[in-house]
Protein backbone atom coordinates (compact mmCIF):
# COMPACT_ATOMS: atom_id res chain seq x y z
CA UNK A 1 0.00 0.00 0.00
CA UNK A 2 1.28 3.45 -0.90
CA UNK A 3 1.44 5.90 1.97
CA UNK A 4 2.12 9.05 -0.07
CA UNK A 5 5.58 7.83 -1.04
CA UNK A 6 6.51 6.72 2.47
CA UNK A 7 7.91 3.29 3.25
CA UNK A 8 5.33 2.49 5.87
CA UNK A 9 2.19 4.10 7.27
CA UNK A 10 3.50 6.68 9.75
CA UNK A 11 0.73 5.79 12.22
CA UNK A 12 1.94 2.19 12.43
CA UNK A 13 5.68 2.62 11.87
CA UNK A 14 7.31 0.12 14.27
CA UNK A 15 10.33 2.37 14.68
CA UNK A 16 8.21 4.78 16.73
CA UNK A 17 7.96 2.07 19.41
CA UNK A 18 11.68 2.39 20.15
CA UNK A 19 11.86 4.55 23.29
CA UNK A 20 13.50 7.92 22.79
CA UNK A 21 16.88 7.83 24.46
CA UNK A 22 18.26 10.21 27.02
CA UNK A 23 21.97 10.25 27.65
CA UNK A 24 24.74 9.07 25.40
CA UNK A 25 24.34 5.29 25.85
CA UNK A 26 20.58 5.38 25.26
CA UNK A 27 20.83 7.68 22.24
CA UNK A 28 23.50 5.53 20.57
CA UNK A 29 21.45 2.37 21.22
CA UNK A 30 18.33 4.07 19.85
CA UNK A 31 20.04 5.16 16.63
CA UNK A 32 21.54 1.72 16.10
CA UNK A 33 18.20 -0.02 16.71
CA UNK A 34 16.36 2.38 14.37
CA UNK A 35 18.83 1.65 11.58
CA UNK A 36 18.61 -2.09 12.24
CA UNK A 37 14.82 -1.93 12.04
CA UNK A 38 14.91 0.31 8.96
CA UNK A 39 17.16 -2.18 7.20
CA UNK A 40 14.84 -5.05 8.06
CA UNK A 41 11.80 -3.09 6.83
CA UNK A 42 13.48 -2.46 3.49
CA UNK A 43 13.83 -6.22 2.98
CA UNK A 44 10.29 -7.02 4.09
CA UNK A 45 7.90 -8.90 1.83
CA UNK A 46 10.40 -10.05 -0.80
CA UNK A 47 10.78 -13.57 -2.17
CA UNK A 48 14.19 -15.27 -1.84
CA UNK A 49 15.02 -14.62 -5.50
CA UNK A 50 14.25 -10.94 -5.06
CA UNK A 51 16.40 -10.69 -1.94
CA UNK A 52 19.27 -12.25 -3.88
CA UNK A 53 18.87 -9.88 -6.85
CA UNK A 54 22.18 -8.17 -7.42
CA UNK A 55 22.70 -4.55 -8.22
CA UNK A 56 24.49 -3.46 -11.37
CA UNK A 57 27.35 -5.63 -12.69
CA UNK A 58 30.06 -6.26 -11.72
CA UNK A 59 28.81 -5.63 -8.15
CA UNK A 60 27.70 -8.63 -6.11
CA UNK A 61 25.66 -6.49 -3.68
CA UNK A 62 22.16 -7.74 -2.94
CA UNK A 63 19.75 -7.31 -0.06
CA UNK A 64 20.42 -10.89 1.00
CA UNK A 65 24.14 -10.28 0.79
CA UNK A 66 23.66 -7.23 3.01
CA UNK A 67 21.75 -9.31 5.59
CA UNK A 68 24.66 -11.76 5.67
CA UNK A 69 27.22 -8.94 5.69
CA UNK A 70 25.52 -7.15 8.59
CA UNK A 71 25.34 -10.42 10.56
CA UNK A 72 29.09 -10.74 9.96
CA UNK A 73 29.67 -7.14 11.05
CA UNK A 74 27.65 -7.58 14.26
CA UNK A 75 29.48 -10.85 15.00
CA UNK A 76 32.93 -9.46 14.35
CA UNK A 77 32.60 -6.22 16.31
CA UNK A 78 30.73 -7.71 19.23
CA UNK A 79 32.16 -11.17 19.71
CA UNK A 80 35.62 -10.84 18.21
CA UNK A 81 36.48 -7.26 19.26
CA UNK A 82 34.34 -6.14 22.20
CA UNK A 83 34.35 -9.54 23.88
CA UNK A 84 37.97 -10.16 22.88
CA UNK A 85 37.25 -13.47 21.16
CA UNK A 86 39.39 -12.88 18.08
CA UNK A 87 39.97 -16.62 17.78
CA UNK A 88 36.39 -17.16 16.55
CA UNK A 89 35.89 -17.98 12.90
CA UNK A 90 34.40 -15.16 10.88
CA UNK A 91 30.85 -15.50 9.66
CA UNK A 92 30.32 -15.70 5.91
CA UNK A 93 34.02 -15.25 5.17
CA UNK A 94 36.88 -17.57 4.33
CA UNK A 95 40.47 -17.01 3.28
CA UNK A 96 39.52 -18.34 -0.15
CA UNK A 97 36.47 -16.06 -0.38
CA UNK A 98 36.60 -12.95 1.83
CA UNK A 99 33.32 -11.79 0.21
CA UNK A 100 31.38 -14.99 0.89
CA UNK A 101 28.64 -12.92 2.53
CA UNK A 102 27.76 -11.59 -0.94
CA UNK A 103 28.99 -14.43 -3.16
CA UNK A 104 27.05 -17.03 -1.16
CA UNK A 105 23.78 -15.07 -1.15
CA UNK A 106 21.70 -17.56 -3.14
CA UNK A 107 18.00 -16.95 -3.68
CA UNK A 108 16.64 -20.03 -1.93
CA UNK A 109 14.58 -20.46 1.25
CA UNK A 110 17.35 -22.17 3.24
CA UNK A 111 19.92 -19.44 2.56
CA UNK A 112 17.42 -16.70 3.38
CA UNK A 113 16.30 -18.42 6.59
CA UNK A 114 19.92 -18.94 7.67
CA UNK A 115 20.82 -15.31 6.96
CA UNK A 116 17.90 -13.85 8.91
CA UNK A 117 18.31 -16.29 11.80
CA UNK A 118 22.01 -15.49 12.04
CA UNK A 119 21.44 -11.73 11.81
CA UNK A 120 18.67 -11.77 14.44
CA UNK A 121 20.85 -13.88 16.75
CA UNK A 122 23.87 -11.61 16.38
CA UNK A 123 21.77 -8.47 16.92
CA UNK A 124 20.20 -9.95 20.07
CA UNK A 125 23.63 -10.92 21.38
CA UNK A 126 25.04 -7.48 20.57
CA UNK A 127 22.19 -5.76 22.46
CA UNK A 128 22.98 -7.83 25.56
CA UNK A 129 26.68 -7.02 25.35
CA UNK A 130 26.15 -3.30 24.67
CA UNK A 131 23.86 -2.96 27.70
CA UNK A 132 26.84 -3.60 29.96
CA UNK A 133 29.53 -1.67 28.12
CA UNK A 134 31.52 1.24 29.44
CA UNK A 135 31.59 3.60 26.46
CA UNK A 136 34.93 5.01 27.61
CA UNK A 137 36.55 1.56 27.82
CA UNK A 138 39.52 1.25 25.48
CA UNK A 139 39.43 -1.67 23.04
CA UNK A 140 42.20 -2.93 20.77
CA UNK A 141 41.25 -2.73 17.09
CA UNK A 142 44.03 -4.02 14.86
CA UNK A 143 46.71 -2.77 17.23
CA UNK A 144 45.11 0.63 17.80
CA UNK A 145 43.32 1.55 21.01
CA UNK A 146 39.85 3.04 20.51
CA UNK A 147 36.97 3.73 22.86
CA UNK A 148 33.99 1.41 22.84
CA UNK A 149 31.77 4.31 21.77
CA UNK A 150 33.80 4.55 18.54
CA UNK A 151 32.75 1.02 17.67
CA UNK A 152 29.08 1.79 18.35
CA UNK A 153 29.28 4.92 16.20
CA UNK A 154 30.99 2.87 13.48
CA UNK A 155 28.11 0.38 13.56
CA UNK A 156 25.62 3.23 13.19
CA UNK A 157 27.61 4.48 10.17
CA UNK A 158 27.70 0.95 8.73
CA UNK A 159 23.93 0.53 9.00
CA UNK A 160 23.25 4.03 7.65
CA UNK A 161 25.40 3.33 4.59
CA UNK A 162 23.79 -0.04 3.95
CA UNK A 163 20.27 1.32 4.44
CA UNK A 164 21.08 3.65 1.55
CA UNK A 165 22.20 0.68 -0.52
CA UNK A 166 19.01 -1.14 0.49
CA UNK A 167 16.91 1.82 -0.70
CA UNK A 168 18.43 1.63 -4.17
CA UNK A 169 18.26 -2.17 -4.38
CA UNK A 170 14.64 -2.26 -3.28
CA UNK A 171 13.67 0.46 -5.75
CA UNK A 172 15.24 -1.59 -8.56
CA UNK A 173 13.39 -4.72 -7.46
CA UNK A 174 9.84 -3.43 -7.13
CA UNK A 175 9.93 0.36 -7.31
CA UNK A 176 9.25 0.78 -3.60
CA UNK A 177 10.73 3.95 -2.11
CA UNK A 178 10.24 5.95 1.04
CA UNK A 179 11.52 6.88 4.46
Amino acid sequence: MNHQGMWTDPSSDPRTEIPQGRGERAVLAEYLDRYRMTFELKCEGLAPEQLATRSVPPSTVSLLGLVRHLARVEHSWTRRVLEGRGDLSRLYRTDADPDLDFHGAKGDEATVADAWSTWHGEVAHAREVYAGLDLDEPVDVHGEEVETRDIIVHLIEEYARHCGHADLLRECIDGRTGQ
